[in-house]
């Protein structure tokens, strides 16, 4: 094992670490924007819908988290299914970046500096995710060629 694998094995079980602690932390985004009165104004079904999709995921969130946490090596194999899923992985958090900024209605969102220095923190956490899944991605390939 060389050492650039080595380095990209810890930065992939650290961007483990930080989505399992990010969907731990999720849990208490309900509570934080006020999910209970927010989502009784909708119909009932929107609102079962969007609970269905936030579970969903913090599944996918959960399961990103463990598989880079205790599978880092078979990640940087240099096998097609490796890239494949460093590549998903990467789509997904760079999807997450992109539709914060290009999507999302910023008019109603919390103010106060611990909202934006959350809001900074998880940017960050986002594109960090995303840039390591990618390199991943990138390496992998070059390995199958």
């Amino acid at each position: 094992m060389n050492a650039l694998q080595l380095n990209i094995q810890q930065l992939i079980w650290l961007a483990g670490v930080g989505q399992v602690a990010l969907a731990l932390g999720s849990l208490a985004i309900p509570t934080v924007l006020n999910w209970k009165v927010e989502l009784a104004k909708p119909q009932p079904l929107i609102g079962q819908m969007f609970w269905t999709y936030a579970g969903y995921i913090f599944v996918i969130n959960i399961c990103f988290g463990l598989l880079s946490v205790f599978d880092y090596r078979e990640l940087t194999n240099g096998s097609r299914l490796a890239m494949l899923v460093t590549g998903f992985i990467a789509a997904y958090w760079i999807s997450r970046v992109l539709i914060q900024f290009l999507y999302f209605d910023r008019t109603n969102f919390p103010i106060g500096k611990w909202h934006k220095l959350g809001e900074v923190a998880l940017v960050a956490a986002f594109v960090f995710f995303g840039l390591v899944y990618c390199g991943v991605c990138y390496l992998n390939y070059i390995q199958l060629s």
